[in-house]
């Protein structure tokens, strides 16, 4: 199956999928938000949203590329007025698509430069930052990776695990292919390839650190964070390694926000887009138990600070989905 057909099979199954789950139609007023973030998240963005201004929001949920791909086939029927994101390339992929419309000026300057891109049709909600989740009963700082490139060391063969089907993971590729290149790229994967776990998912990358079956994994911060304020069952013998010095595996991710201009309630999608990287937005990023950073504001004081992490340069409207998934494709990740 060729991957225009996999995109198109992927866009239909969940449509169809939604249509099967008896959600109901929503009412002509309200806000239809296409949300691709964190559920528990989503959902209290919206919330506050609704309590403050009394707009009424409907949602519907599938992850990054799932929504990004159903929007593309939805075309200008898609009932989407606003599309959140975990990661930066599926906001690429429907801003190059020509879907989005310019974002308003008062909430783009709510955000600061490095978090939106310069052509002002989309703009960062939220980041966050890959790190190396390791087993502190097993590696001590010393025998660290210094860098994430380290991993494709045969020394490394059968010691960490990623979860490279996920969006999350797709990005950091796609920042390392924009910092290194395709040919340094490609040797990486390929290493991966021999060298690493597949996992599905980022939790259960960590967990499996966690239970000693892996000595380290590439996933982002916040699931460490959350589990720790849980019970921590699934990371307390789990250490958070940053690379920094603008290593690739430094990256800091944005997720994004963008209004489909084929919408029908611009006004209240703006009002929406401008909310959530707001103060209001913003406070329950500090606030709350996602542990993603504030973008637009402060950050859970748990969190090593955005400026600390000393993340490299990477333009987050240029990320290359498609050469990424051809090249993990190439390399056997998939």
């Amino acid at each position: 199956m060729n991957q225009s057909i996999r995109v198109t099979f992927a866009a239909l199954s969940l449509a169809t999928a939604m249509l099967a789950s008896g959600a109901r139609a929503q009412e002509a007023d309200e806000l239809v938000v296409y949300n691709a973030q964190h559920e528990a998240l989503g959902n209290a963005w919206i919330e506050a949203f609704t309590k403050e201004t009394g707009i009424k929001v409907v949602v519907r949920k599938g992850s990054d590329m799932q929504l990004a791909n159903l929007i593309l086939e939805e075309g200008d029927l898609s009932p989407a007025d606003i599309f959140l994101t975990e990661n930066s390339p599926a906001m690429v992929l429907l801003d190059e698509s020509g879907r989005f419309a310019p974002v308003d000026k008062e909430t783009l300057d709510q955000v600061p430069a490095e978090y939106r891109p310069a052509d002002g049709m989309w703009t960062g909600i939220a980041a966050r930052s890959t790190v190396f989740a390791y087993d502190k009963t097993k590696l001590t700082e010393d025998k660290l990776p210094k860098s994430m490139m380290d991993l494709a060391d045969p020394a490394w063969k059968g010691r960490w695990g990623a979860s490279p089907a996920g969006a999350d993971f797709q990005a950091i590729v796609g920042a390392l292919l924009q910092l290194k290149g395709e040919e340094a790229t490609a040797g990486w994967l390929k290493a991966m390839k021999e060298n690493a776990t597949p996992y599905k998912g980022n939790s259960v990358a960590m967990k499996a650190v966690n239970a000693g079956e892996i000595e380290g994994a590439v996933i982002y911060h916040y699931y460490w964070f959350g589990d720790q304020a849980k019970t921590g069952e699934n990371s307390n013998n789990v250490a958070l390694h940053y690379f920094k010095n603008q290593d690739p595996g430094a990256f800091v991710s944005i997720s994004g926000g963008g209004v489909l201009k084929s919408g029908k309630h611009q006004k209240e999608a703006q009002a929406f887009l401008k909310w959530i990287t707001g103060k209001g937005g913003q406070a329950i990023l500090r606030d709350g138990t996602s542990y993603e950073y504030a973008i637009a504001g402060e950050s859970n004081p748990k969190l090593v600070p955005l400026k600390d992490l000393d993340a490299p340069k990477v333009e987050a409207s240029t990320l290359d989905n498609k050469k990424v998934v051809e090249l993990m494709t190439a390399a056997g990740l998939f």
